[in-house]
């Protein structure tokens, strides 16, 4: 079978939401209806596929994102299950990042909850098309309307019921299908699942009529043939409601909504047939463009076909205790077979192919090639890392490289004894490899290893790992903020740097201007100089000793942000200046005129949102306020008050046991970070002593 045609009937999808509204369990059902597995495991219970890690199942929270491939109606379909807390939101970026469509699941009680606005946002970037899933409609309190409201009220796109349920509440037994107007009723909740299609209740016809008259004018909008016959009230056939729809939710036009329980295994099947009949294949998908290595303004485009030389793009790095290090990779064009040589463009070298491997989430099926469209596990790359670009080293090519936020938390971590001490820097390098907003910095002032993640349950996962799969003891401090500094001014300075040894002399100068910079990038650096000034070999270095002189700012070693540095002058001596001289110059020159821009702290603030019942609502409120946080709005949602609020991360340690407290185990909330902002004047001697 031609790459092309095979490609038609693959599905690349991830399920993404946000923390327990149910994608485990969805993509446990899923597994089961294929045929993947025998029996159906529980997140509850700890028994669920894709949650194999300890921690995941302790806690009931899937940690890691999992691959797994399934075949349904000829189909294969290769799924990813991504995280929903939000300290593991890097899971599902670079998850989305090869990925051709989603399901975006939403609890039917809470309807949009603040991380399914992150992963919402996150699909926008990679321009993922969506279908959307309004679970847990058994539960007391789900509303189909109102989830659906929620979500064309709050996320972008233009999102339209291709199902209404039958039944609310405990009284919830089947869904209508507005495409084949049929009701699908399922026989009780047994595993088994066997649902009867029927003809629609005649006390629900005037409502699924009302659904699909506004399914069919949305669709409308996007073929003419079919604007002609709703405008003529001219019946519409199911098979060209399904192609114009395909083509719309392929292009992202508009976003389908289905709806069931996955836990009372309704509205699975369907959902199945909406991926194979609206999600794009490969084929679907725009050729991947990236750039020469030796040339970035040189444009390289690949085609999805097994013709075209071999490109693919590491998108996870995982330690397995069986065979290595394992890279995750998606192909975009080519074939990668075992035993075959690739080059990894960031590095510039050669690696072995030494085994391909078809996941289950952490068990495995050896396979002898892979071929464009498909994503697989390759091992025996020792050098590869997240983001890298694999290619024929004859044609080669770099693809986009995968961005991931800053950490945010801090905590010192040493080992116990000296045989712990070598366990636990490689056991550090390994984790630092797997997970790119994981980072370990060791202070040489202090002769402290700090470890940094994006919140207490990320670095508590990660000392947890440390001793249970690695076989590491350590101790572990408390969580510290991890701060940044910026400038509340412009200012310049010049440097001479000036080193003459027996064997050579050298000279260079520069002269910067540094100045608050607000905007997406942290960082700018403008040129302002012409060649005849500063040759422009110089200049990559000049760049690069600014980069390395905002590591660490003025009033405590704290990164610098939201900063544009100008070269605005300089001097060079074609006998005395080169490379290394200009680097110290401008690294030198940037921490002066820092220190003569005022440099300010920075702190880092959450977005805060709260559930809580009536009764205790007073108490959140009272308790936020003595955290130096600001309440932004209260609204009601789901039968309980909604606090929105702005937290310096500083004041929200331990804030889970004291929301329990103050709510007698009733309240709950979510947290993610926001942005900087200057830290008060406490905070500074706090931690300058000045």
């Amino acid at each position: 079978m031609s790459t092309t045609k095979s490609n038609d009937l693959l599905r690349n999808i991830g399920i993404m939401a946000h923390i327990d509204a149910g994608k485990t369990t969805t993509t446990e059902r899923i597994l089961y209806y294929t045929g993947k597995i025998h029996k159906i495991g529980e997140v509850h219970e700890g028994t669920a596929t894709m949650d194999w890690m300890v921690q995941e199942q302790e806690r009931g929270i899937t940690i890691t994102s999992a691959a797994i491939s399934c075949e349904w109606d000829k189909h294969r379909i290769n799924i990813i299950d991504t995280p929903g807390h939000v300290d593991f939101t890097v899971e599902v970026e670079r998850s989305l990042r090869v990925l051709d469509g989603a399901i975006a699941v939403f609890d039917g009680v809470a309807g949009v909850e603040p991380q399914s606005e992150t992963v919402w946002r996150q699909a926008e970037r990679y321009s993922v098309p969506r279908i959307c899933f309004i679970n847990k409609l058994d539960r007391v309190g789900a509303s189909f309307e109102n989830s659906l409201l929620s979500i064309q009220e709050r996320l972008p796109g233009n999102q339209i019921a291709f199902q209404i349920p039958i039944g609310a509440e405990d009284g919830f037994v089947g869904v209508i299908d507005l495409v084949a107007m049929k009701a699908m009723v399922w026989d009780g909740e047994d595993l088994g699942a066997k649902f009867e299609v029927k003809d629609i209740p005649d006390e629900l016809r005037d409502d699924a009529d009302f659904h699909r008259d506004v399914l069919i004018e949305a669709l409308a909008e996007y073929d003419d043939d079919l604007m002609e016959k709703f405008l003529e009230s001219k019946p519409v056939e199911q098979n060209e409601l399904v192609r114009v729809a395909r083509k719309a939710t392929v292009e992202s036009k508009i976003i389908p909504v289905f709806c069931g329980s996955a836990f009372k295994n309704k509205g699975v099947q369907p959902l199945l047939d909406a991926v194979v009949s609206y999600l794009p294949s490969p084929n679907d998908r725009e050729e991947v463009e990236g750039f020469d290595p030796s040339n970035e303004d040189k444009i390289v485009k690949r085609k999805c076909t097994a013709e075209e030389p071999l490109a693919a793009l590491a998108f996870k790095i995982v330690s397995d205790p069986f065979v290595g290090q394992l890279a995750y990779v998606r192909m975009y064009s080519g074939i990668m077979k075992v035993g075959g040589t690739v080059m990894n463009t960031r590095l510039g070298k050669r690696e072995r192919v030494a085994k391909i491997l078809r996941m289950k989430a952490n068990q495995r099926d050896e396979i002898t090639e892979v071929r464009a469209g498909d994503i697989c596990a390759v091992a025996g790359l020792k050098m590869v890392g997240t983001g890298d670009t694999l290619c024929d080293p004859k044609y080669q090519i770099s693809l986009e490289p995968l961005t991931f936020p800053e950490p945010v938390i801090s905590i010192a971590i040493e080992p116990k004894t000296t045989v712990d001490g070598k366990k636990l820097i490689k056991s550090l390098e390994r984790l630092e490899c797997e997970d790119p907003s994981f980072k370990v910095n060791y202070n040489p002032d202090t002769g402290q290893t700090l470890i940094s993640g994006m919140g207490e349950l990320h670095l508590e996962i990660i000392a947890d790992r440390l001793l249970r799969e690695f076989k590491v003891e350590a101790n572990v401090g408390k969580p510290q903020v991890s701060y940044r500094e910026a400038l509340s001014k412009s200012a310049e300075s010049t440097f001479c740097f000036q080193r003459e040894t027996e064997k050579q002399r050298q000279f260079a100068e520069v002269s910067i201007k540094v100045e608050p910079h607000e905007g997406e990038e942290s960082f700018i650096f403008v040129n302002g100089v012409k060649s005849s000034v500063i040759p422009g070999t110089m200049i990559p270095e000049i760049k690069k000793g600014i980069e390395e002189a905002i590591a660490a700012g003025p009033i405590a070693g704290f990164p610098l942000i939201n900063l544009k540095a100008t070269l605005i002058g300089g001097k060079f001596d074609e006998e005395a200046s080169d490379e290394v001289a200009f680097k110290i110059a401008a690294a030198s020159a940037l921490r002066d005129a820092v220190r003569r821009a005022n440099p300010i702290l920075m702190e880092p603030v959450m977005k805060l949102e709260v559930l809580v019942p009536d009764d205790y609502l007073s108490n959140v409120i009272t308790d936020i306020n003595a955290r130096n946080s600001r309440v932004n709005g209260i609204d009601m949602k789901a039968g309980v008050q909604c606090v929105d609020a702005t937290a310096p991360l500083s004041q929200m340690f331990g804030y889970s046991t004291q929301l329990r407290s103050v709510t007698q185990g009733r309240g709950t909330y979510s947290m993610q970070f926001s942005h900087y902002e200057p830290a008060p004047d406490s905070v500074r001697k706090q931690m300058t002593g000045v």
